[in-house]
């Protein structure tokens, strides 16, 4: 399963973008989603920078795998998941 995650009518709500961040991780959490993808847009890079520094927050990161970003396009973000069966939370192995 893959959620998607459009931050371009919101790229000025600061308070919006991080509850629709966290709201997307944590359905991706309940869901056992493999991967979200989160399109910040191209513009500035400002709203990509932020998207990175909430996923960089600490009680985030446990939350998911690993972060990558398109080589194709730099206006999107894809968050990788590794869920653990029992607890459906990620596994600890890299």
């Amino acid at each position: 399963m893959k959620l998607k995650l459009d931050l371009h009518d919101i790229f000025n709500k600061g308070q919006q973008i991080d509850r629709a961040l966290r709201e997307i991780i944590d359905e991706a959490v309940q869901k056992k989603a493999s991967t979200v993808e989160i399109i910040p847009g191209k513009g500035s890079g400002a709203l990509k920078k932020k998207v990175l520094r909430f996923l960089d927050q600490k009680e985030i990161k446990q939350l998911y795998h690993r972060v990558e970003k398109d080589g194709d396009n730099w206006g999107r973000l894809f968050v990788h998941f590794r869920h653990n069966e029992s607890t459906g939370r990620r596994g600890r192995g890299r």
